[in-house]
């Protein structure tokens, strides 16, 4: 089962007095956090919608291999526009969704794995009786999601989708803390601080050199999916130059033919993956997971909380 994210970040973050998406969070920002725990959870897509500081949000998360939408309605739509150009994007591409706003940061990824467990329909996090983030919803929700108004919102759009809420009680108080307002923040900065330590696994292939990784694996998937280098690489943010040097630099490494090119015609170039690359991307995905997986279990079971349970660690974590 296919499993993407929405992520909102397009607001003006005016109650704030700062920019909240790049608001760091021990050694990484609340957006990296954001994705890193997401990725922890096997999530296979993550969509950051955009809009106010775009291109700084955008050039700040050009590693994260994650893709860009944008709101260019900003200044005049609610939230719940954004999360439809997400949901939109996704709507064919995955089997069920997880939807966060991007000042809720503090969620783990055993919440995330407690919702993609439940395999309901629609599904909210539930802690000391209170709803929070990041929301699963399946195919069939979104599809309903699309079709609304969006009166009250996205809350107001599922109450409405005709599924049955299924509400996952977890001990986490990371999925009711927002940060509108700088006492919020600060408040996230301590609950942070007193959380334990996770690990944080990123996967690549090497032979003289590193070759290949997510967001290469990124990269490929864009470009089966939009039939063009270029369009790909904008919708990662990076050059065009950029790309190509990625792909070439696979190739001449792994072997393997990677990207067909079609030159010229009517509707001009386009570019689509091969058979051995589609293959090659998708066993590197399978690996991928079965890894991060695996690291999980060997954390819990060398490291674990028995060494970190009595103390208060300010999280040290890695850029993915």
């Amino acid at each position: 089962m296919r499993t993407g994210a929405v992520i909102v970040a397009a607001g003006l973050s005016s109650r704030m007095g700062d920019f909240k998406p790049m608001l760091n969070v021990g050694a990484i920002s609340i957006s990296q956090r954001i994705i890193a725990t997401l990725k922890q959870s096997d999530v296979s897509r993550i969509v950051f919608v955009t809009g106010y500081r775009a291109d700084d949000l955008e050039h700040h998360l050009t590693r994260n291999g994650v893709l860009f939408l944008r709101n260019p309605n900003y200044r005049t739509t609610d939230m719940f526009e954004s999360a439809c150009i997400g949901l939109q994007y996704l709507e064919d591409k995955c089997d069920r969704v997880l939807f966060t706003p991007v000042d809720i940061p503090l969620f783990t990824s055993d919440t995330v794995k407690a919702l993609l467990a439940s395999e309901a329909e629609l599904a909210v996090p539930v802690c000391n009786g209170m709803t929070g983030h990041p929301i699963l919803m399946s195919a069939p929700v979104i599809e309903r999601i699309l079709q609304d108004k969006g009166d009250d919102g996205l809350r107001g759009a599922l109450s409405r989708c005709g599924v049955e809420e299924t509400r996952i009680d977890v001990a986490d108080r990371g999925i009711l803390m927002d940060m509108d307002t700088q006492e919020d923040y600060t408040a996230l900065l301590n609950y942070h601080n007193s959380q334990l330590v996770r690990p944080i696994v990123r996967v690549a292939l090497a032979r003289e050199k590193p070759f290949f990784d997510s967001q290469t694996a990124l990269l490929l998937a864009l470009i089966d999916e939009l039939g063009s280098v270029s369009r790909a690489c904008k919708r990662m943010q990076i050059s065009y130059s950029s790309g190509w040097q990625m792909l070439n630099t696979v190739e001449a490494q792994s072997g393997i033919c990677l990207v067909k090119r079609s030159q010229g015609g009517a509707k001009g170039s386009s570019s689509s993956l091969t058979e051995e690359g589609k293959r090659f991307l998708h066993a590197f995905e399978r690996y991928e997971s079965a890894v991060r997986q695996a690291a999980a279990k060997l954390y819990l079971d060398m490291i674990g909380s028995d060494i970190f349970s009595e103390q208060a660690i300010p999280a040290d974590e890695e850029q993915s």
